[in-house]
């Protein structure tokens, strides 16, 4: 197992350094000035429109539904123990260049629910079929169904929840158990004899089958059951996340200035040199690429199934993601971790154990509130990401066959329940560069439809306000 997170982790950090860097955050800000800053100067509009109903004949979720249901697959372990990794790594510096990506990432969504609704297909149960891989046949043309066929495989790896079960057991364990009770439990130690496990990886065996048990009663149901459980969860654990940070902040006033100013100061911190500099604004954009999604294409798939036969007001919607994700959520799980984290002497890649510390530190019983909002970010990533991976395998193997992912998905949770953070985190690096770039590619190629489908709906927009 070292030899191959060692391998797995060279792979990913060579892709997921500069290349990964320059594709999403250099190719959606080509997109930002292309669309001219869409993300600023429609946001207002993008707000408004939520309150819409769309009034489509396609789709099997409202425009509402679709967006809950990417936040839910991106408001999860990465808003936690992702941004606390990158402020191991990086400093509080990577949060700047995660708030940058968030501004270039919503123009980037914004085309991609554009393009979602423009080239998604019927299909012979009279629902949809959208994302990425529709996008580059119907888009770019036949020849370019190899690119379309990487994305698909790709997505089917990369929607694996590799963090989010790892991450999800991590917490279980560090919160309800103590080193002594794992060794001297009689359960574990059974299973620990009859598997040749240690007592600790039992233990993260059980946690996993649970969670695989619990996401298996959501997803078998399909993507209305998938929405209608994200419509409810989502609104739920931000707003129960916002009240704790708020908690901390509050009762930690006089530090707050002080880690906000550290985000800005370290951002641009050149005594270390300009290599130090690239490589804290690299670190941002890959947590921020694991936390929105922006550029990596699954929630291209997940504004097709929308019931909004209007591409440009579905961009509009989209967009809103990354707002909610990598703009607020992160900011405020930034903040607290600032404000209580303790970033000395860590040893090793450590994400939600450094979370629960200062949660633990600012709330009483916080590691406790924390476990809990944890729980729902990381089930509702596990929902909406099941459905992702389901439509890869549905466009590579057929329909019929589609299902068997699904329970495919199901029972990889158990495993990443117990593979090592250094691999998960590397995995999943790596599974969403080769989903980002051919997706970004895309979007580049097909800037120009965008643009001229947004200038035709502003012009009926002037028109329908004379």
């Amino acid at each position: 197992m070292d030899k191959f997170t060692e391998y797995i982790t060279a792979v990913a950090d060579f892709l997921c350094g500069y290349p990964l860097f320059f594709v999403l955050i250099g190719g959606g800000l080509y997109l930002f000035i292309r669309s001219g800053a869409v993300s600023i100067k429609r946001f207002p509009k993008a707000i408004k429109q939520l309150t819409e109903k769309g009034d489509g004949k396609n789709g099997q979720i409202s425009s509402l539904q679709a967006l809950f249901s990417v936040v839910a697959a991106t408001v999860g372990m990465g808003n936690i123990a992702g941004v606390a990794i990158a402020l191991v790594i990086g400093g509080p510096g990577a949060i700047f260049w995660m708030w940058v990506s968030a501004i270039v990432g919503m123009s980037t969504k914004y085309h991609e629910g554009v393009l979602a609704v423009t080239y998604r297909q019927k299909s012979k149960d009279g629902g949809t079929r959208g994302g990425p891989m529709y996008i580059i046949e119907q888009g770019l043309g036949p020849k370019w169904k190899w690119l379309a066929i990487t994305f698909a495989i790709a997505g089917m790896f990369g929607t694996l929840c590799i963090m989010n079960a790892n991450q999800l057991t991590e917490a279980a364990v560090t919160v309800f158990t103590t080193p002594d009770w794992i060794e001297h439990n009689g359960i574990l130690s059974a299973g620990s004899t009859l598997t040749g496990m240690s007592n600790t990886s039992v233990l993260r065996l059980i946690m996993g089958i649970t969670i695989a048990f619990i996401v298996a009663l959501v997803v078998l149901g399909g993507i209305k059951r998938i929405a209608s459980v994200a419509s409810v969860m989502v609104p739920f654990m931000v707003g129960v996340y916002f009240l704790a940070v708020a908690y901390i902040l509050v009762t930690n006033y006089t530090k707050v200035p002080g880690a906000v100013m550290s985000i800005f100061t370290e951002a641009f911190n050149l005594k270390a040199g300009l290599g130090a500099l690239a490589g804290i604004a690299i670190i941002g954009a890959r947590r921020a690429a694991v936390v929105n999604d922006a550029g990596v294409g699954t929630a291209s798939i997940m504004h097709s199934e929308s019931r909004n036969d209007d591409a440009v007001r579905e961009g509009h919607v989209a967009m809103l993601g990354p707002s909610i994700d990598s703009g607020f959520v992160c900011t405020l799980t930034a903040l607290a971790l600032l404000v209580c984290g303790d970033f000395t002497n860590v040893d090793g890649v450590k994400g939600l154990e450094i979370a629960m510390d200062a949660f633990g530190k600012g709330i009483p019983g916080g590691e406790y509130v924390l476990m809990i909002v944890v729980l729902f970010f990381g089930m509702s990533s596990m929902f909406s990401y099941s459905f992702y991976g389901n439509r890869c395998a549905g466009y590579l193997f057929g329909e019929k066959r589609a299902k068997y992912y699904t329970w495919f998905f199901i029972l990889t949770l158990v495993f990443f329940a117990v593979v090592p953070l250094r691999a998960a985190v590397g995995m999943t690096d790596l599974f969403y560069a080769l989903m980002a770039i051919p997706t970004m590619f895309t979007l580049i190629a097909l800037s120009g439809k965008v643009r001229k489908l947004t200038r035709l709906q502003k012009e009926r927009e002037d028109k329908s306000s004379c």
